[in-house]
């Protein structure tokens, strides 16, 4: 019997916040337009100070739609998306929806391996990249290239003015350009703007259903072993209706949302692409975090809004010393994807005025599932109580059947509208993770306490959580054990002041190899991108091993841990 089942959290509610949400009747392409017909006359993207209407964005989505229809794209096709946050990458989302296919985001900063393996995996006919990695996906052998790769350089999107400055023959508008784009060498791209300069996709082309298939968001799961969640336009729009009853103090068609988290990562998908467009919000977009951009963006369109991970909330209060008035205005902040150190929530409310609540989610449920109210009974310390139409279990792990009676802790299962259908091709993966009546394990040893508030004790995964990212351990170490010098290694995660973990390494080396921790980590790199890279690397006589044979990987983290 699940002794959750009466819901005690409820008290705990913020005012006006419903225990369930209505059915959702919209997709996320019937979202976007009702938001283009209702505010159509306001800002709905700005981009260095350039500003995109709401009009403007439905009529760009429109024309993207029929150049990719053009290229061949029908119902049910995986179209890749490889961009940073940029205008381009809102529309060709959209794009993509309105005709009945799948978008699989990718983080444009990945190595080409790790592209390489999710284009294998999905088998996208199209790809919409960012111009700098072009060619990486252009070089992917034939059978795995997509038939048409489109070519999106962000400078299109900036200001005249600040294009005008780009071309300045100085060394600091050279390196500017080169980070936001360059002029790939592959023949046979479709440049972004000959894809939009088709006129607008018919109105009657057929639409997509509730049931269908809209993202593929590739995660590493409670397994280690990268795969495709596939989350439906019902899931999506439903954890976007969630979000929005969670916080009943926002005003349609007014608030300033900050797009800091990457739009390609399943939090900042659901935050700032379907959340933030469902009411109206003007959505603040930067390529990457920067603290000085944000502070100069906060001058003519200072934030309401602010999701983001407890990193850019440390940093943003420390550059903003010096300009108190920045962050004011921000009524609203939400933290999620790693832990939320109680010291990060003091300064940002001492600094803002604010509220700073943390959540919990994971890919599979869209990505979120849990959240401290956003009033007077939030909990510093948890991840907060379910949302609203979302169930909670904590069960044996070894018996995810199984429940633990109340106050005891064990693994946590969650059940809603946002849950995922599965993954993408791998029955038994989801099998696994996707459990009878439509429960989800998420791999996270809980304490629930006797009023509902949920917190994180232990994972059953051994997966690494690292600025908000997932990095599998066993990844890792097949890069290092790539090496000639390499025997064995294990990969943990060591926790850091600031909130989450650092990636480090344990390694043994052949006989006569001299150790060059530098050197390995420049290896690392070859293959893996930054954020997987070990921060440190500690040599081992001897792993630690199990009787079969197996690292150890617990026992090597309480090592390092010891030595630290």
């Amino acid at each position: 019997m699940n002794p959750y089942e009466h819901r005690p959290w409820l008290a705990h509610y913020a005012d006006d916040v419903p225990s369930t949400i209505d059915e959702p009747t919209q997709t996320l392409v019937d979202m976007i337009d009702d938001a283009v017909h209702r505010f159509r006359r306001r800002t709905a993207l700005e981009f260095f100070g350039a500003e995109t209407s709401y009009r403007e964005l439905g009529e760009q989505i429109a024309s993207a739609a029929e150049g990719l229809r053009r290229l061949g794209v029908v119902a049910g096709d995986r179209v890749a998306l490889v961009l940073p946050n940029c205008p381009q990458h809102v529309a060709a989302f959209y794009a993509v929806l309105r005709l009945g296919a799948i978008v699989v985001e990718h983080n444009p900063l990945y190595t080409p391996p790790e592209l390489r393996h999710q284009f294998e995996d999905h088998g996208a006919r199209v790809a919409i990249v960012w111009n700098s990695v072009a060619d990486t996906v252009a070089e992917f052998p034939s059978d795995i290239r997509p038939a048409h790769i489109v070519a999106v350089d962000l400078t299109k999107a900036l200001p005249f003015g600040k294009r005008m400055a780009l071309r300045l023959p100085i060394p600091k508008a050279r390196r500017s350009r080169a980070a936001l784009t360059t002029k790939p060498r592959a023949r046979g791209l479709v440049e972004w703007e000959r894809l939009t300069s088709r006129r607008a996709l018919g109105k009657r082309h057929p639409r997509p259903s509730l049931d269908d298939t809209a993202v593929l968001q590739y995660t590493s799961g409670t397994t280690g072993t990268p795969k495709g969640a596939v989350l439906s336009h019902r899931n999506l729009r439903a954890n976007a209706m969630q979000g929005r009853a969670w916080v009943p103090g926002l005003a349609e068609g007014e608030e300033v949302f900050y797009g800091v988290l990457p739009l390609f990562h399943a939090y900042g998908m659901t935050l700032c692409l379907t959340f933030a467009m469902s009411i109206g919000a003007r959505l603040v977009l930067f390529p990457k975090f920067d603290s000085s951009l944000v502070l100069d963006a906060a001058r003519h369109s200072p934030p309401t809004f602010l999701p983001a991970v407890p990193p850019i909330y440390d940093q943003l209060v420390s550059a903003a010393a010096h300009h108190p008035k920045a962050l004011e205005r921000i009524r609203f902040a939400i933290s999620g994807a790693m832990s939320l150190p109680i010291a990060t929530v003091d300064r940002w409310e001492t600094a803002t005025g604010g509220l700073l609540v943390e959540g919990y989610g994971m890919t599979e449920s869209s990505p979120i599932t849990l959240g401290n109210p956003m009033g007077p009974t939030r909990r510093p310390g948890t991840v907060g109580v379910p949302f609203p139409s979302t169930e909670i279990r904590v069960v044996d792990p070894d018996d995810p059947e199984a429940d633990r009676p109340a106050g005891e802790a064990g693994e946590l299962l969650v059940r809603g509208p946002q849950v995922f259908q599965g993954y993408w091709r791998r029955p038994a993966e989801t099998a696994e993770t996707l459990r009878p009546g439509g429960w989800l394990r998420t791999g996270d040893i809980v304490h629930v306490s006797d009023d509902g508030f949920v917190t994180i004790v232990d994972r059953v995964k051994e997966l690494i959580i690292t600025g908000g990212f997932n990095v599998s351990p066993s990844e890792v170490e097949a890069a290092l054990l790539a090496h000639p010098d390499v025997r064995g290694a294990a990969v943990v995660g060591l926790p850091r002041e600031s909130g989450g973990e650092a990636v480090a390494a344990g390694v043994e080396l052949r006989e006569g190899a001299v150790f060059d921790e530098a050197g390995l980590r420049d290896f690392c790199r070859t293959s893996l991108t930054p954020y997987k890279v070990p921060r440190s690397i500690e040599l081992f006589d001897e792993l630690p091993r199990s009787l079969i044979g197996k690292v150890l990987r617990r026992q090597v983290r309480d090592e390092m841990l010891e030595r630290a």
